[in-house]
């Protein structure tokens, strides 16, 4: 089966996803918390703390809601290392817990031809045990090689950026093994970690994985926006434009609009490597 539009609309099998205290302890700490200051951010990097209760990076419903098998596959002779993270956008009706358990059904809802590659986007919507929607993910993966195939080009998008100064500029550097680190947290696809697997994919060195930029700036987002409180960061979203490699610094720009803002991430060269970014803020 080749990517094509027939694809669309095939929707995998309910699947439950749990996820511990320790789950989301190590997320934190894959999207850099505590990495600056490890007595900041206390609440996001142990459970334990004095007078400080655990709390969860909104972001990381992204990865408590993602994986282990809930499909719909896609064809079993696609070169994954020429796959590429193009978009992420997730919603929440509330907190996430420190431990708990969803069931998520994963559906594609396009396929675009993008001429040098084909985009493919999925949807995945999480709901607790009684059946109540509490999340839910939209991606866009992007295979390099696979456009061509005569399918539409996708939706244009109406993101403009501010022309006005940023209300807020924040800026992270990431750790040369944050990529080896992230991917505890689930994603073990080798373009991040086997210098092999990602020469195949046209990189010179493995490149950080795309969620994992997402996360550190999620952060800045809930941070600067929320006041660190996660009851009243709701969704975000994002395009990926350019890869990361670890250790580099990300400068992610705020522009606040309304009950939530638009963002730009810019890598220490001041290529953009997220754009299009907006987040819901209560």
């Amino acid at each position: 089966m080749p990517i094509d539009s027939s694809l669309v609309g095939l929707t995998g099998k309910p699947v439950w996803k749990t996820w511990t205290s320790t789950d989301a302890l190590l997320y934190a700490l894959g999207v850099g918390a505590g990495q600056a200051d490890p007595l900041d951010e206390l609440e996001f990097t142990t459970e334990n703390s004095d007078g400080i209760a655990q709390k969860v990076l909104p972001t990381f419903a992204n990865v408590a809601f993602s994986g282990g098998g809930d499909g719909p596959s896609l064809p079993d002779d696609i070169d994954y290392s020429k796959l590429l993270h193009a978009s992420q956008a997730f919603s929440l009706t509330g907190p996430l817990p420190t431990a708990g358990r969803v069931e998520t059904t994963r559906t594609i809802t396009g396929v675009y031809d993008k001429g040098s590659g084909a985009l493919v986007t999925t949807e995945i919507v999480a709901r607790d045990s009684v059946g109540q929607v509490v999340g839910t993910i939209e991606s866009g993966a992007f295979f390099r090689g696979y456009g061509g195939f005569g399918g539409e080009r996708g939706p244009a998008t109406s993101w403009e950026k501010p022309t006005h100064k940023p209300d807020y500029v924040v800026t992270y550097t990431t750790r040369p093994d944050q990529a080896l680190l992230y991917r505890l947290t689930g994603d073990r696809n080798p373009l991040h970690s086997d210098p092999v697997f990602s020469a195949r994919g046209g990189f010179s060195t493995p490149i950080l994985h795309g969620m994992c930029t997402y996360g550190y700036v999620g952060r800045a987002l809930l941070h600067a926006l929320a006041d660190s409180d996660p009851t009243r960061f709701t969704g975000m979203s994002g395009r990926f434009t350019k890869p990361l490699l670890p250790g580099q610094a990300i400068t992610t720009s705020i522009w606040v609009d309304g009950t939530g803002a638009r963002f730009q991430t810019v890598d220490d060269v001041g290529d953009v490597v997220i754009d299009c970014g907006t987040a819901t803020i209560r």
